[in-house]
């Protein structure tokens, strides 16, 4: 992030500690986090604008109009960093931001997949500076595949494109490195990519999940400095004796951070400076408890010490970034962000300024975030029907949901008769349709539920169109009401919709506030349930069918495709 003050900015600042300028608060006989000494400290903090003056002893000499706040027995800490942030997960940036403001997480560094499809660049650049206005930090990732098979990704991919992204002073990193086997199997193009990220310090962040220690060691070389995909404690000291910065996730699919904490403090390791967490891009219902301060709150239930909590969701982030000299510390001529807590047991705020903008104050929201106008994004129309004879099911091949995310291949079983798979088992149709309707592949899929009989969703890895369900017409009806909606998710039963989720900025993303949206996910989620869907969330479910970063098999637009093979099983078919 570059420095925004100006020079008068700055004569001013200075002319506060000469006392010939007065700041706008004081906060006086505060206890905060000093990061650096990992102490707490006691002191008065001035903060002019958005920027935090000065840190000591010393009152202002000039207070006159001054807000003197005494702070005497709370306790402050930096704002809280997202680092490993999915912002488009039904919910949209802003309306996410909004949300984990309230619980004290004030920046996001944010994966930019769903802009890079589904925006160029400059309006994609367009739309990051409008929520640059917001009182909240964002930052991006440079993305370098798409981390599913699709047929123009060499378009999108360009090394113009990854140039512009990496060019920009919020892109922090490339990756994540979903397509790092293709890296290992010779691809010199994205390779290309990453030296040209470390080149200009910009981070590599790795995506190694079940990764072996030479596997480790390897991308290692490649160019990788970071990694979020430990599950076990042995996880972690791999990583650490490879020199990664180990990013620890509690998330909608994973929940594997309090495990970890307590390995390390069991063996005693003294890596915690070394630490970061993460939720890792949750769906909406999962944050009810909050988002960096929910994982504050766990690591401080799992015996870690107060500052070492705090520190993995603030000042360990920054300085990993290389960002301490604006934020994750509170401290002389940082930006004014932190969180005012009751006391350090409590990681959910009081109050919360970002960017020197009370968010909350003593417990009651006091500013609403300016909705960011989508309406270039919101012209998506579905214009096309779908037909008798796209609904042809013949293979003899599925997709077997082992849990939430993983799919391996199986033999269908299924018996259909006048378009209904028969009986009261797990198996049903399975679609993907080309969102503008140029091709479609079907085939089975069991594991997901027992007795949906018409679901669509165009929330997918590609914005494409998922259609599952045990009856072919309720599945037609679905479509029906979908391309009414303009895209989102429709669950229909015996000809009703009973739960569905407007996804109006271009079929992937909700308008909807983040309350809402969480009462419409649970919903729907509760309507799968009743249906049979029996794993831990149905929407990762749907996310991932594509997602070709993970093993087996998968259902991607150029048809079914065998991630260890690399190559497709069933293509596609044009419709």
């Amino acid at each position: 992030m570059d420095y925004h003050w100006k020079i008068k900015d700055v004569r001013n600042h200075i002319n506060i500690i000469n006392g010939e300028s007065k700041p706008d608060i004081v906060f006086k006989n505060a206890r905060y986090l000093h990061s650096m000494l990992k102490q707490w400290v006691e002191g008065n903090i001035w903060v002019s604008g958005d920027r935090i003056v000065y840190t000591g002893q010393e009152m202002p000499k000039n207070v006159e109009g001054t807000e003197i706040i005494d702070v005497g027995n709370k306790v402050i800490v930096p704002g809280y960093i997202e680092p490993h942030v999915h912002p488009t997960q039904l919910y949209n940036p802003q309306s996410f931001a909004s949300y984990a403001a309230q619980g004290g997480t004030t920046t996001f560094i944010s994966d930019n997949l769903t802009l890079l499809l589904m925006l160029k660049e400059k309006k994609a650049f367009s739309l990051i500076e409008k929520l640059n206005t917001l009182p909240f930090i964002f930052y991006w990732w440079a993305r370098f595949d798409a981390q599913t098979e699709i047929y123009n990704e060499e378009e999108i991919f360009t090394t113009s494109s990854v140039n512009q992204w990496l060019d920009r002073s919020d892109v922090l990193l490339g990756g994540e490195l979903t397509g790092w086997p293709r890296l290992l199997q010779g691809d010199n193009q994205m390779l290309h990519w990453i030296l040209q990220a470390k080149q200009i310090n910009k981070k590599i962040e790795g995506h190694f999940p079940g990764a072996s220690s030479n596997t480790l060691a390897k991308m290692k070389l490649v160019g990788a400095d970071g990694d979020h995909e430990a599950m076990t404690i042995e996880d972690v000291e791999k990583r650490i004796l490879h020199g990664y910065a180990v990013t620890l996730r509690h998330s909608s699919i994973r929940q594997d951070l309090v495990g970890m904490l307590k390995g390390v403090i069991d063996k005693q390791l003294p890596i915690f400076d070394h630490l970061m967490m993460t939720t890792d891009g949750s769906t909406p219902s999962f944050y009810r408890k909050g988002v960096m301060d929910q994982c504050i709150q766990l690591a401080l239930d799992a015996g870690v010490s107060p500052i070492d909590a705090y520190q993995m969701a603030s000042y360990n982030i920054a300085r990993y970034y290389d960002l301490t000299h604006y934020q994750g510390i509170i401290a002389t001529g940082r930006v004014a962000t932190f969180n005012i807590l009751k006391d350090e047991l409590t990681p959910t705020p009081e109050s919360v300024l970002s960017k020197g903008v009370w968010l909350k104050r003593d417990g009651i929201k006091s500013f609403t975030f300016d909705a960011v106008d989508w309406k270039e994004e919101q012209n998506f129309e579905v214009n096309f029907d779908m037909e008798e004879n796209d609904f042809q099911f013949s293979t003899p091949l599925g997709i077997k949901l082992e849990n939430d995310v993983i799919t391996k291949p199986y033999n269908v079983t299924a018996q259909v008769v006048d378009g209904q798979i028969i009986g009261d088992i797990d198996e049903c149709f399975l679609m993907l349709v080309d969102r503008n309707g140029k091709w479609r592949v079907n085939t089975f899929i069991k594991g997901f539920a027992s007795n949906i009989d018409g679901l669509i969703s165009s929330y997918s890895n590609t914005g494409d169109f998922i259609l599952i369900g045990k009856n072919i017409h309720a599945m037609q009806k679905a479509f029906v009401e979908f391309k009414k909606m303009k895209g989102g998710i429709v669950l229909v039963d015996k000809n009703e919709v009973i739960a569905s989720i407007s996804l109006s900025i271009n079929g992937l993303l909700s308008e909807s506030n983040f309350e809402e949206l969480m009462e419409q996910e649970r919903v729907l989620k509760q309507a799968l349930m009743d249906r049979g869907y029996y794993l831990g969330d149905a929407i990762y479910s749907l996310l991932f069918l594509q997602s070709t970063h993970l093993p087996y098999i998968r259902i991607t637009p150029k048809g079914i495709f065998d991630v260890m093979k690399n190559k497709i099983l069933l293509p596609a078919v044009m419709r």
